[in-house]
């Protein structure tokens, strides 16, 4: 999963990114609404962490105009004003939930989850495919029940596969998902995860599509 948070205060940007990232996303950050919309312009994220008081602008208005483009990235609105009208407002503004401060950062990472989750039209919290069982909130895998151990970028690229099974995954996608703004991308990272998943999960359940990317093969 990656999330964009939009965060003015250094420190607690510092917090979330690190919390963010122990829960397995790819986080990036931007300080103010202006960055903030040119993040989202350029970029693709599964979810944004928007706070409301920034140095150019609300959060709620940078909420409006996203919404006004027809942008559907799930929003979790993070701010100090947590009176019930604040609230209302946000969700009214087209926020998919929202956290008033200060806030447990476990609590962050599973709402951010299950915003995502909700993006992309899902109920159910784990990932599944044949014997496969993946858990986003505890980071596991299993295959006919028995744990698998996965880095947490392998982990990634096989959420990313088994999201949507059938459909084939561009390398370029799975970079998007693995790599920040900040982080050095090699040029055979995929291919490198990809092989390792194949050693541990079985050599057929990863298909390349030649010259397109990559997709999971049920067993015949």
């Amino acid at each position: 999963m990656r999330i964009l948070v939009v965060e003015d205060d250094p420190v607690l940007m510092n917090g979330l990114k690190a919390g963010l990232r122990l829960s397995g996303a790819t986080v990036d950050g931007v300080e103010t609404c202006a960055d903030a919309e040119a993040a989202l312009r350029a970029d693709r994220f599964d979810a944004v962490v928007l706070d409301v008081m920034l140095p150019d602008g609300s959060g709620f208005d940078v909420l409006g105009r996203l919404r006004g483009q027809g942008n559907v990235t799930p929003v979790l609105m993070l701010t100090a004003l947590d009176e019930a009208r604040d609230r209302v407002h946000g969700l009214d503004a087209g926020a998919d939930d929202y956290l008033g401060k200060p806030f447990d950062l476990d609590e962050l990472a599973a709402r951010m989850r299950a915003i995502a989750r909700r993006g992309r039209g899902r109920a159910q919290a784990v990932l599944r495919f044949g014997d496969m069982v993946l858990d986003p909130a505890a980071l596991s895998a299993t295959v006919e029940g028995t744990p698998v151990a996965l880095s947490r970028r392998e982990f990634a690229v096989l959420a990313v596969l088994m999201e949507r099974p059938e459909v084939i995954r561009s390398k370029g996608e799975i970079e998007q998902q693995l790599y920040g703004w900040q982080e050095e991308v090699e040029s055979n990272a995929v291919e490198v995860h990809i092989h390792n998943l194949r050693g541990k999960i079985g050599r057929d359940t990863i298909e390349t599509v030649r010259g397109l990317g990559y997709r999971m093969k049920a067993s015949t």
